[in-house]
């Protein structure tokens, strides 16, 4: 007869973690989500990579305060699971520069509108310039379609914590952003170029209508 010898219990296993408490753990980390949250171990990858523009470009800061700061401070509906609710993209818990759960994109909401004959390193200190630089890291210059600032409202090809803002490419708001995006200031010229008044009707930034095309 074979005698099979089991080695011995010199210390003790943990036992594997029993379902139920996986699924506290799981509810407890699902509570903790906010409606524009964003970036918690829960979430998934991005599928949309936000490569550099490759022209060296710069997207027009004029533009940005006039016509799309003011996107991310208007209370929008947000669609998650069948239920809208409104909130802003500035809100506490979604893109806040300080309470926000949004990933990259940190804004102030209070930011004020700074005048445009300001020197540029004055302009590049306030609050909307903040504002203008977060929303940079989330665009491909020249290339909105490529751009998570575009695609995450959207929901389009990558997922977004603040749910579906944009119910598709013709919203008004989502126009202004890919014209933002895809229409940089001239080659060797900063983000403050006089070029940015041909985005206005009549041109004039402080008093032009927004061009969407």
């Amino acid at each position: 007869m074979t005698t099979t010898h089991r080695p011995p219990r010199s210390r003790q296993t943990a036992a594997p973690p029993r379902r139920g408490g996986f699924a506290l753990v799981a509810a407890a980390l699902l509570a903790t989500l906010v409606a524009c949250g964003g970036g918690g171990p829960l979430d998934n990858p991005d599928t949309v990579t936000n490569p550099p523009g490759a022209t060296g470009q710069k997207l027009s800061f004029a533009y940005f305060q006039r016509c799309i700061n003011p996107i991310l401070n208007t209370p929008l509906p947000v669609r998650i699971g069948g239920t809208t609710t409104l909130n802003t993209c500035a809100a506490a818990g979604c893109h806040d520069n300080a309470s926000g759960t949004g990933g990259a994109l940190r804004l102030f909401g209070t930011a004020p509108v700074v005048d445009l004959s300001l020197a540029p390193a004055a302009i590049r200190a306030s609050d909307m310039y903040k504002n203008f630089y977060s929303s940079l890291g989330e665009s491909v210059v020249g290339s909105a379609d490529a751009s998570r600032m575009l695609n995450k409202p959207l929901v389009r090809g990558v997922l977004h914590g603040g749910g579906l803002i944009f119910e598709n490419p013709d919203d008004p708001a989502a126009k202004l952003i890919r014209y933002w995006i895809n229409r940089p200031m001239p080659a060797g010229q900063d983000e403050f170029s006089p070029a940015a008044a041909t985005m206005f009707t009549p041109a004039d930034p402080a008093t032009g209508t927004c061009k969407v095309e």
